[in-house]
């Protein structure tokens, strides 16, 4: 039971930076916008979480400097896509490209240093429960955040003016903007939304999950989280279970090189991204689940005086 308890607990750490990038992109597609830069968002706000806990030694002060690298790397991108008008997909690589190169650099003095890690919320005689009171009640706050984000982000879409104007945006913006409805702020609001949320996903990384700082620490979970949203298609419940089953397959590829099963490391290393490509596929395959839920205007550049 303890093993069991172990892998599960492992499997919580793995899959909530999934959940919170790709909840973030979630919202962020959502309204239109096809944002490719998550990766570059959480290896900044991985590099800035660490850094900022480290200079304080204070795990508030991370997971603040986290979501400040976040929101900064997504007023970037959504100055160059909103109001320059760039081309949304390249934005997207070039700050990829840009978060890998400038963490690299702002953590080169950090590296192999022990970090400060944000600790576990202890509810008294709850967290005591045998094995289940370490599995629900024995987290941290940031792994709480994600399922309060999930409920909330759900609760809009689907209960709100707000979600409905998102939705608008994302599937007709000459439409909305017809309307009246302030297209450009909206997408301004929620791309910021996904890079706090993309931000904060890579602080859990060296705040959490391994409290350290490695150059390119997000190892593609950024890329991951994009087809997360694809294979949720677009629907914030399908999201945590997709979330969940791509940490399973992480976690699971370690735990079988761990019982000793002559498995090549490179050929286990794959196997998260072998199941994604597998995952898309399959709904690639039913048209009809594919459009599901698809914004229209997804990737589309908005020009008011259009």
């Amino acid at each position: 039971m303890s093993e069991l308890q172990a892998i599960l607990l492992t499997i919580i750490t793995a899959s909530t930076p999934l959940l919170l990038a790709g909840l973030g992109e979630l919202v962020v597609e959502r309204s239109g916008v096809l944002n490719l830069g998550v990766e570059g968002m959480m290896v900044m706000g991985a590099v800035c979480g660490f850094v900022a806990a480290a200079a304080t030694d204070s795990p508030s002060m991370g997971i603040l400097g986290a979501i400040a690298a976040g929101f900064a790397m997504a007023m970037l991108f959504a100055f160059l896509t909103q109001t320059l008008l760039a081309n949304q997909i390249a934005t997207g690589l070039a700050l990829t490209l840009f978060g890998l190169g400038v963490s690299g650099l702002i953590g080169e003095s950090y590296t192999g240093q022990p970090g400060v890690k944000v600790p576990g919320i202890e509810i008294a005689y709850l967290s005591d429960v045998p094995f289940v009171g370490a599995l629900v009640f024995g987290h941290d706050i940031i792994v709480y955040l994600s399922f309060v984000l999930v409920i909330l982000v759900a609760w809009v879409f689907a209960k709100t003016r707000l979600g409905l104007i998102i939705r608008a945006v994302g599937d007709n913006h000459d439409s909305a903007h017809a309307l009246g409805y302030p297209v450009v702020a909206v997408r301004y609001g929620c791309i910021l939304f996904g890079g706090v949320c993309a931000g904060l996903a890579g602080g859990y990384l060296s705040l959490v999950y391994t409290p350290q700082w490695i150059e390119n620490m997000t190892a593609g979970r950024g890329w991951i989280a994009l087809a997360l949203v694809i294979f949720a298609t677009w629907v914030p419940a399908r999201l945590v279970l997709g979330a969940y089953l791509f940490g399973t397959v992480w976690i699971m590829g370690l735990y079988v090189q761990g019982l000793g099963v002559e498995i090549s490391p490179q050929l286990l290393a794959a196997l998260p991204y072998v199941v994604t490509v597998a995952a898309l596929v399959l709904i690639s395959r039913n048209r009809t689940l594919a459009k599901v839920n698809t914004p229209a205007c997804i990737g589309r550049a908005f020009v008011g005086e259009q």
